[in-house]
């Protein structure tokens, strides 16, 4: 019996031992890959390009004759009586009172063609203006949009007159306005009106 006994306890105690035993786990299920070949670098694919943004006009500017516009006034003032022929003439920049750009430098050159050959004026040079500027303290840039200036530089190269000019009212058809003065009393000796010649 006790050879029974230990029968049965070496039995149960085998039994207990693989009662512990450890139960196997399945192992992680593994997905086959297939083998990937090189391939190459997608590009992109080139977006459509934009129409190009139509780029808006700039505004233009109002053509003008000059010379067709000055060339009555110019008449005027040289066929007017009190002027000396001979006398020395300051032509002052024209002056911008519109409402608008203006190509002032297009009129201040036409005044100056229409008196080139007058017979009754010597006219003042762009050097000798240049310089009268320079010795004053004035920019080179400097239009003497006033009368008391523009009789200042008159006296500096030795002017007997000044020719002002002013364009004012719509900058589409302007009416010019020219005055001569006397340097030595400021005082105005011809003035003239006239609209200006698309």
């Amino acid at each position: 019996m006790i050879r029974s006994v230990k029968r049965s306890g070496a039995l149960l105690f085998a039994l207990m031992l693989t009662g512990c035993v450890v139960q196997q786990q399945t192992p992680a299920p593994v997905e086959p890959t297939q083998p990937t070949t090189p391939t190459q670098p997608v590009e992109p694919t080139p977006q459509p390009v934009p129409p190009p943004q139509t780029v808006p006009q700039p505004p233009k500017l109002k053509t003008i004759n000059w010379d067709a516009s000055v060339q009555p006034l110019v008449g005027k003032m040289v066929q007017s009586s009190g002027v000396n022929p001979g006398s020395v003439l300051l032509v002052d920049r024209i002056k911008n009172s519109t409402n608008g750009a203006l190509q002032t430098d297009k009129a201040t050159d036409a005044i100056q063609n229409a008196l080139a050959n007058n017979g009754k004026f010597t006219l003042i040079t762009p050097e000798q203006l240049a310089q009268a500027k320079q010795t004053l303290g004035l920019s080179p840039d400097d239009s003497l949009n006033s009368r008391s200036k523009a009789i200042g530089l008159a006296r500096n190269v030795n002017a007997q007159y000044v020719l002002y000019s002013n364009a004012q009212g719509d900058v589409k058809s302007p009416t010019l306005q020219m005055q001569l003065m006397l340097v030595q009393t400021g005082e105005i000796i011809w003035s003239g009106n006239g609209i200006a010649q698309p």
